[in-house]
């Protein structure tokens, strides 16, 4: 909705770029129909893609620094998703806050100019970075008795030892660094990446999860405020589909009413301009005449029902 602003611009010129290329680089092996998406892309009709110059690359194009973000906040995303699975919350709940130790200033500013990206992706408020010295997310290192054994033999009893003395600031420089030095019997030993596994406690009201280097933290306490907002996100998502299974068209308005439930009602009125702003809707009301031949009956959760009516305007 709303204008043509920079951004939405700059998405439709990409999806054009990129289904220009892809259709050209499929010609071979779907001739016609690429022929088909050719031609209404580049608005010719006596054009074909047969006929067009074959893509090539160009090194100058590549951003390293943007690649580097993106694949944080890829990364960042899926740990998030896989904890919320993890916990069964589906993704149309809204969270509170991530916690992600912050390793040196690059990462902060890496994952800063993608927070918006990875908030909005995972459903969640808050990004808060936090270091060593806060002491908030705990991390113990487990030696890998598999890779060092055969290395370093009798110096096993001693290794393990020493690695659990190590303090978080020393794991957090081995995970920087991806090697350390332990003092073993007046013997150097180098442990790396392979020797080693670094695990992340849980602390109370957060789920935490390990990617390599990358630690993050999900606030999984739902408080009334986000419980509210997240029935708003599924009653718009049953209004979506009932607007797209009674074929109205994306711009027609709608008026939508909604039985009373004492689990629903303080969320449908505190977030009524919120599921009218993004249904399209003039009104959204609590009303206590529905029936199941006046409206229709959606599931929000598994023990969690009621009927909704959605008019046509």
């Amino acid at each position: 909705g709303g204008t043509m602003d920079k951004d939405k611009l700059a998405a439709y010129q990409t999806l054009f770029e990129c289904l220009k290329k892809v259709t050209v680089m499929s010609a071979p092996i779907a001739p016609f129909i690429t022929d088909r998406i050719y031609r209404d892309l580049v608005g010719d009709q006596s054009k074909t893609v047969h006929l067009a110059e074959w893509p090539s690359s160009d090194a100058a194009l590549v951003d390293k620094p943007l690649e580097q973000r993106m694949g944080y906040a890829q990364s960042i995303s899926s740990m998030i998703l896989a904890l919320r699975r993890k916990v069964n919350i589906k993704v149309r709940q809204p969270l509170a806050k991530i916690m992600i130790p912050a390793s040196d200033d690059t990462f902060r500013e890496q994952v800063t100019n993608m927070q918006h990206l990875i908030l909005n992706e995972v459903n969640v408020k808050e990004l808060q970075f936090v270091t060593e010295d806060d002491g908030i997310l705990k991390k113990r290192i487990k030696p890998n008795f598999k890779t060092l054994g055969p290395k370093y033999g009798k110096l096993m009893k001693g290794i393990a030892a020493e690695m659990a003395k190590m303090t978080t600031r020393d794991i957090a420089a081995f995970e920087r660094d991806g090697v350390y030095t332990l003092k073993v019997a007046d013997s150097d030993v180098k442990i790396d990446s392979a020797d080693a596994e670094v695990i992340s406690e849980d602390i109370p009201g957060w789920l935490v999860a390990n990617e390599g280097s990358l630690t993050v933290a999900l606030d999984i306490e739902v408080s009334e405020e986000l419980r509210k907002e997240g029935i708003a996100r599924e009653f718009i998502n049953r209004i979506q589909n009932i607007r797209k299974d009674s074929g109205f068209d994306v711009t027609d308005k709608i008026t939508v009413k909604i039985q009373p439930n004492d689990m629903t009602d303080k969320a449908v009125t505190d977030y009524a301009d919120y599921i009218a702003s993004q249904t399209l809707a003039t009104s959204v009301t609590v009303d206590s005449s529905l029936t199941e031949a006046n409206a229709q009956k959606v599931e929000l959760d598994d023990n969690l029902t009621v009927l909704v009516s959605v008019s046509k305007i």
